[in-house]
């Protein structure tokens, strides 16, 4: 068979190993196309800047990308996943084998032959010891048609090498957690611009992670858009249940803004720099002044007069103005979450 038709899928994390798959794949003359999955723990902002994401990968790295959003079946997923949770609130063996499930899924409309990702044995002690790679592949459905370029001779061989669809005298046996072999290979390629290795899921940071252990603790329904919200700004639950995410910047304070829904309270200064918030699911007026002192706790103190601010609140059109003392921190306290 002619290696210019043949297709690979990649699983493409953006990450230097994935890039380096990618790149000693299409080193054989094959045709490389790779999909990167996001969902809210990893990268979602993607999704507002795709066409650039697109066009500066291909740019900087040569690789042909598409992103795929599956927020909604992964939130299914953290309810009850088979091989349970890392350190914190990551399933990194069931996302695994959920993301490498999807890609197979891809396989026809691609044209795919086989599946490639960047994994390396022993890099991670949870979801790349040698034992548990096998069980990925096997739960996946992906036995025989997954190649990872980056440590293919310390495995057995694939059903792939095997109908030479790819040479495995020119893949690697990369393992171990070190990544000197990868940087060095990164230099062949003429790749520099690469991220750190450090993790990018926020289901292993142990405060945002906590946050949404406990929200699946105590929501059946499981809202994308809640989801979203409880990753930015500070988090309050108030006293008659109101939720209340007042931003710490102003980046923070833009993302609030966008990720109002159309039944939350909107609060803002009116006059004075200081904090956007969103106030949700909540049933009692009084909560709103509550929010509105809030928002004044954390405006700017120097810009206040005699200890007071004018906080405008907005729901569907509906503008309310308020005056607000900032609210004692001894009163809430108990009603920040981490």
């Amino acid at each position: 068979m002619n290696k210019k038709q043949i297709t690979a899928l990649a699983l493409y994390s953006g990450g230097l190993d994935s890039t380096l798959a990618c790149r000693v794949v299409a080193e054989q003359g094959i045709k490389v196309v790779a999909v990167k999955f996001v969902t809210p723990f990893f990268g979602y902002d993607l999704l507002l800047r795709k066409e650039d994401y697109i066009r500066t990968t291909k740019e900087k790295f040569g690789i042909d990308v598409l992103l795929k959003d599956v927020t909604v079946p992964y939130l299914e997923l953290l309810k009850k996943p088979a091989h349970g949770f890392g350190k914190y609130f990551n399933p990194c063996i069931d996302c695994k084998i959920f993301l490498l499930s999807e890609a197979k899924k891809m396989m026809p409309e691609i044209g795919a032959s086989f599946l490639v990702t960047g994994e390396v044995v022993g890099q991670r002690p949870m979801s790349q010891r040698r034992d548990t790679l096998r069980v990925i592949e096997r739960d996946s459905g992906c036995e025989g048609i997954l190649v990872r370029p980056l440590c293919a001779k310390n495995l057995e061989q694939t059903q792939a090498e095997r109908d030479g669809l790819i040479d495995r005298d020119q893949l690697h046996a990369f393992s171990g957690r070190t990544r000197t072999q990868q940087m060095k290979l990164a230099d062949q390629f003429g790749i520099t611009d690469y991220p750190s290795p450090a993790g990018g899921c926020i289901l292993a940071d142990p405060i945002l992670s906590a946050r949404i252990q406990e929200y699946y603790k105590k929501n059946k329904r499981i809202v994308p858009a809640d989801i979203l919200l409880l990753m930015v700004g500070r988090q309050f639950r108030l006293p008659s249940g109101g939720w209340l995410v007042v931003g710490r910047d102003e980046k923070q304070n833009d993302k609030i803004e966008a990720l109002r829904q159309p039944d939350d309270w909107l609060l803002q200064p009116s006059v004075i720099p200081g904090p956007t918030a969103i106030l949700r699911h909540s049933r009692n007026p009084e909560e709103l002044e509550i929010a509105a002192a809030l928002v004044a706790r954390y405006a700017k103190k120097s810009a206040l007069v005699q200890g007071a601010a004018i906080i405008n609140a907005e729901r569907r059109g509906t503008v309310h103005q308020m005056e607000a003392l900032a609210l004692d921190d001894s009163i809430f306290q108990p009603w920040l979450k981490n």
